[in-house]
């Protein structure tokens, strides 16, 4: 499904006349399935570290699935340009990435083009809902929904990885099994990450051309960010400066009060930063797709309804649960959302993920 058709298809704006408080209060339990919760070791070599993770999985099922996405989102003649330099992609691509996917192509015994064309699948098309909030007391949490196509493909092979570096866990984040970037993340007691699309026209043209300059996908850079950065400050420096093959979102959350930030990034550098104000009331900030300054389309307005769920929430009520409760207001909450994560950096433990179904 093509991006503008699949915001098209959408029938949100009609949901919004239901009364939110309600929405909130009668939201679905926290259904059971939790994505495979897996380990990476960063001491292992590159092109081996994910090979512990596949042995979980249907090797024929997971090639299936790589073709299935390749075929149906990603142009024909962006295979023909990936085909053309296939024997020179490991030149364009920094480590750790190109050798997490050289391992994993090898595993599953596809080419190392295929392998890279799934990566920019994944960056085309998210669809998400992002939230950074303060309660009264200062504690900050950072929810999201990850929506993509593919749910019934992407929902089999959501995983929760831990990232180990000398028997600790230096990072963790959700990601798709083949997929070496995170749109969500969390640096132990120092910040979390998600990335929502930012629409930008062009998109598959001004990426290549990024690409092929050498420019970070957007995904790679929430993981070197969360790989590198030591605060919440040196994270937001980190993904509003460095260049990317694609708009985006960020939407960074800390450990101390009033850290918490929206990122609105063109490929060069950003476009606008958008923090927490508590003091002056704006205890949350809501991301979805859209310029935050500018009114969503009727037919995808995710944002109204998070918007009228917080405020009726309350600050001095939110926390990890009525996060997630806000998150599975229709339509923040549909048909497309793969997964919902929930995390705050000062209470590591708590990062969860539960994969979604909308009946």
């Amino acid at each position: 499904m093509g991006r503008a058709a699949a915001r098209r298809s959408r029938p949100w704006g009609l949901l919004l006349v239901l009364p939110l408080w309600g929405a909130v209060a009668a939201a679905p339990a926290r259904p059971a399935a939790a994505p495979l919760l897996c380990n990476v070791s960063l001491d292992s070599p590159a092109e081996e570290r994910w090979l512990p993770v596949l042995r979980h999985f249907d090797p024929a099922f997971l090639r299936a699935a790589v073709a299935r996405v390749i075929d149906e989102s990603v142009p024909k003649w962006v295979h023909e340009v990936i085909r053309l330099i296939a024997a020179e992609l490991e030149f364009f691509m920094p480590q750790p990435f190109v050798g997490e996917i050289l391992g994993m192509c090898k595993a599953l015994g596809i080419s190392l083009g295929d392998g890279v064309l799934l990566n920019f699948a994944y960056e085309s098309t998210a669809f998400c809902t992002s939230i950074v909030a303060q309660d009264d007391k200062g504690n900050i949490y950072h929810g999201r929904n990850l929506d993509y196509d593919f749910v019934d493909i992407l929902s089999k092979i959501t995983i929760d990885v831990r990232f180990i570096k000398s028997g600790q866990i230096a990072y963790q984040g959700t990601t798709f099994l083949g997929y070496v970037g995170l749109w969500t993340g969390q640096s132990p007691h120092k910040f979390t990450i998600s990335g929502d699309e930012r629409a930008g026209g062009r998109w598959w043209e001004n990426a290549i051309a990024a690409f092929l300059n050498r420019n970070y996908p957007v995904s790679w850079l929430v993981r070197d960010t969360l790989s590198r950065a030591e605060d919440f400050q040196s994270a937001v420096l980190r993904l509003a400066g460095t260049p990317i093959i694609a708009e985006v979102y960020y939407i960074v959350g800390g450990v101390s009060p009033k850290e918490g930030m929206v990122i609105t990034r063109n490929r060069r550098g950003p476009a606008d930063l958008w923090p927490l104000d508590p003091l002056s009331g704006a205890w949350f900030r809501v991301e979805t797709n859209y310029d935050h300054w500018t009114t969503p389309p009727p037919f995808d307005d995710r944002r109204t309804a998070a918007i009228k769920a917080l405020n009726a929430t309350g600050q001095q009520n939110i926390n990890f649960d009525t996060l997630f409760k806000v998150l599975s207001v229709k339509p923040v909450l549909n048909n497309n959302t793969v997964y919902t994560t929930v995390m705050s950096a000062a209470l590591p433990d708590k990062y969860q993920t539960w994969i979604r179904t909308v009946k």
